[in-house]
């Protein structure tokens, strides 16, 4: 019996892209021994760990801005958070194809499309979730970088007290970022019934086929920790000893200068 076209034509654009193109063979090149049935490698380890060292630096940062006791705490995730983002915009030009500028820019140069595909009904919820996360990836990056330059500048006193303004502004904008982007995955996560986020945890989804990413550079991800806590033990022993409500990271080498 024949499929009415008007049915055809419904499947088609509930389709997802994986959907609508044919399965690539696995083959022995292709194929990775480690991807379990049923799932697939699509992000690599070090930009997962960015990503979640990113999430709490700036969590804590955000959360200790207005404390004055403690303000080395909040220095030292603001310098981390800076020094995060600018790896994640150098791996974006070094690391796996995946993770590069040239996988975002093609995300968001299918974006304007989808928005102008939607009132007609021939919008597709993958690609249009694809556009708007990327968008909130590189806008959550912008306002972190931002927001913890202004910061710098504020602590080494390179401008006026205005900076402090600025500061501040560049943080309730990144937190906004930040709330849109998780809304975003909660809202395709609830109209799919799949989770998004899980993804960012083990670098997998659920599919068949071969893997997207084809190493997980696990030790790439172990250095990125071990330097981010080498740098906060560092900062850690490098306070002043009595840890004072206005302690700021650099006190203490002036202090030893002082000496």
């Amino acid at each position: 019996m024949a499929v009415p076209k008007k049915e055809i034509s419904v499947k088609i654009l509930s389709a997802s892209p994986a959907e609508l193109s044919p399965e690539p063979p696995v083959t022995l090149a292709t194929a990775s021994p480690s991807t379990s049935p049923g799932s697939r490698r699509i992000i690599d380890a070090p930009t997962r760990v960015l990503h979640w060292l990113l999430a709490f630096s700036f969590t804590g940062a955000y959360l200790s801005a207005e404390s004055e006791r403690w303000q080395l705490l909040h220095f030292t995730l603001g310098y981390t958070v800076l020094g995060l983002v600018l790896f994640r915009l150098l791996w974006s030009l070094v690391g796996p194809q995946r993770s590069r500028w040239r996988a975002w820019s093609s995300k968001l140069m299918g974006l304007p499309r989808q928005l102008k595909a939607w009132p007609a009904g021939r919008g597709n919820l993958l690609a249009s979730y694809a556009g708007l996360n990327t968008l909130a990836v590189v806008a959550v990056l912008g306002a972190s970088l931002f927001a913890a330059a202004s910061g710098l500048t504020l602590e080494q006193q390179w401008l006026g007290e205005w900076v402090e303004d600025v500061h501040g502004a560049l943080g309730d904008v990144a937190l906004a970022v930040v709330l849109a982007h998780l809304g975003l995955i909660l809202l395709v996560s609830l109209l799919r019934r799949q989770n998004h986020a899980l993804p960012m945890l083990t670098g997998k989804t659920p599919g068949r086929g071969p893997d997207l990413v084809k190493r997980p550079l696990t030790p790439v991800a172990l250095l990125i920790v071990a330097a981010v806590a080498a740098f906060w033990y560092w900062q850690w022993q490098t306070a002043p000893a009595d840890l004072g409500p206005l302690d700021r990271p650099a006190a203490s080498a002036r202090q030893h200068d002082d000496d």
